[in-house]
């Protein structure tokens, strides 16, 4: 952290995921993929006492290979008194982490007006990462904040749009549901998928048919409780899950 060196973050994610106990519970192990062009997406899972970055660490051991992961650059603590020193000192130390990790980082969602250029470098900063790597393999997690109870739910704005840009540059989707039961955190990989949407409708509703059909893959390998507005057993049919 001090001296800015570039490490692996699989490695280090190994050695800290071997101090957990019960180990990770690894589902759908088949689906995991061995390489790109593709693009892991999982919920934001949490609750008090488990933090959003362990989704992250477990999810860089079970690939074999390095992940360029799409991470926020700032937390925001809405409606806490010390957001302001929050936000400040978060933006420090997330901006020495991607750099350590060779991360993109993007601004926090829900998107901000101020944040419009600092977004956009970080899209081209993407698509610069895809163009120069033979068989990128990225991941991110679409909804990019806490929900409430840990339940699965529409990520902002844009995120469907930034989805279809990965897949226009040829991406496939792995989606991954993060949750814990009996005790154990899991994560059940699920089989990839072409996101696509119809030529016809217009650019905000591809956005969210593009952000609906990344959510319900997700919310599908999750346990009934964790699906929120997902959970309709109508929403599987493959046609609307871009399959």
């Amino acid at each position: 952290m001090l001296l800015g060196r570039g490490r692996s973050f699989r490695l280090d994610a190994l050695k800290i995921i071997a101090c957990q106990k019960p180990e990770v519970q690894i589902l759908g192990s088949e689906f995991i993929p061995k390489d790109g062009p593709c693009v892991i997406t999982f919920n934001h899972y949490h609750r008090p006492g488990f933090q959003a970055w362990w989704l992250a660490l477990a999810i860089a051991t079970s690939v074999e290979q390095d992940l360029h992961w799409i991470v926020t650059n700032e937390l925001t603590y809405p409606k806490k008194w010390y957001g302001f020193i929050g936000r400040s000192l978060s933006r420090r130390v997330l901006e020495r982490l991607a750099k350590i990790y060779a991360f993109t980082s993007m601004p926090p969602m829900p998107p901000r007006q101020q944040d419009t250029e600092a977004r956009a470098l970080a899209v081209r900063q993407v698509l610069a990462h895809i163009k120069h790597t033979e068989k990128p393999m990225m991941g991110m997690a679409p909804e990019g904040c806490d929900n409430p109870d840990g339940i699965v739910c529409m990520p902002a704005p844009g995120a469907g749009r930034f989805g279809l840009l990965l897949a226009s540059n040829g991406l496939r989707f792995i989606p991954v549901g993060a949750f814990e039961e009996d005790g154990r955190f899991c994560l059940r990989y699920g089989p990839s998928y072409d996101l696509q949407v119809p030529t016809g409708l217009a650019a905000s509703e591809k956005d969210t048919l593009a952000a609906r059909i990344i959510m319900q893959n997700i919310a599908n390998l999750l346990p009934s409780y964790l699906r929120g507005e997902f959970e309709d057993p109508l929403a599987k049919d493959p046609k609307i899950l871009g399959q």
